[in-house]
């Protein structure tokens, strides 16, 4: 899978440890920032890289890692296409794509360890949207509201 990741500095050295690992796992990732550490970034700069990408259709998937995630989330969301949310627990970072069709995970890195964020992340990856009606149904209706705020 294709995969655009970003972080600003309270995110860096936890996006620094996920590429390796999903690399490993034969993924194609795009880091989108931050390449190093630098205390005065800012999550919207990074949030906006891998929203764009998500949305574009150039990667499947995004991950956003800042220090608590929330900001990160925020700012995604923003962008048409783009359903991200924070996830510190596995189970809302695989249903949250099976039923919600979440593109983007968001990560806290001041708020769980590597360990955690690999599990997270490995479980958000290997879910799939359901596709089942009444999830169908949901997500057009979050769509809806994105047409709607659109014109």
């Amino acid at each position: 899978m294709k995969i655009a990741i970003g972080a600003d500095h309270g995110g860096y050295p936890l996006k620094q440890d996920l590429i390796p690992f999903l690399s490993a796992e034969g993924h194609e990732i795009i880091d989108l920032g931050a390449h190093s550490f630098d205390p005065s970034d800012d999550y919207p700069d990074f949030a906006g890289a891998v929203a764009r990408a998500v949305a574009a259709g150039g990667t499947e998937r995004g991950i956003l890692v800042c220090g608590s995630g929330v900001g990160a989330s925020v700012a995604a969301n923003k962008f048409p296409g783009v359903r991200a949310s924070v996830c510190h627990d596995t189970f809302s970072a695989h249903q949250g794509v099976e039923d919600d069709d979440m593109n983007v995970l968001c990560l806290g890195a001041r708020i769980i360890g590597t360990e955690l964020a690999r599990e997270i992340t490995g479980r958000f990856i290997s879910a799939r949207f359901s596709g089942l009606e009444r999830h169908q149904r949901r997500v057009g209706k979050v769509k809806g509201f994105e047409r709607d705020f659109a014109k």
